[in-house]
């Protein structure tokens, strides 16, 4: 059953790239984008010297599209907090300029 979960966490963690998709970033060679999926469920923890088998409740097929979108969502979300945290930075190759909040603000507030 270990396996079995650890695909899914494999497969929850995949959908972090269409979150990036979402907000228009790039992933190439090298872009240093990676996800990570873990679980804080008490029953998932290992316990060494515990070879009793363990129940586990396992979600069907269609259970899991609901854990993909908020895997997309809130990875979208730290792109966009991201971006709204930066500052500008000048460096010996020139100044990138922060994000303008305001004005992006303003944009939205457009119909």
């Amino acid at each position: 059953m270990r396996r079995a979960t650890r695909a899914t966490s494999s497969r929850l963690a995949r959908r972090a790239i269409f979150g990036l998709a979402r907000t228009g970033s790039s992933y190439s060679n090298g872009s240093g984008d990676f996800a990570i999926a873990f679980s804080t469920a008490s029953g998932m923890r290992s316990r060494f010297n515990d070879a009793a088998p363990r129940t586990r409740q396992v979600l069907p097929a269609d259970g899991m599209s609901s854990l993909f979108e908020a895997a997309l969502e809130a990875t979208e979300e730290a792109v966009y907090n991201s971006l709204f945290q930066a500052t500008t930075v000048t460096s010996r190759f020139g100044t990138a300029e922060a994000i303008p909040i305001e004005r992006v603000r303003e944009l939205l507030r457009k119909p």
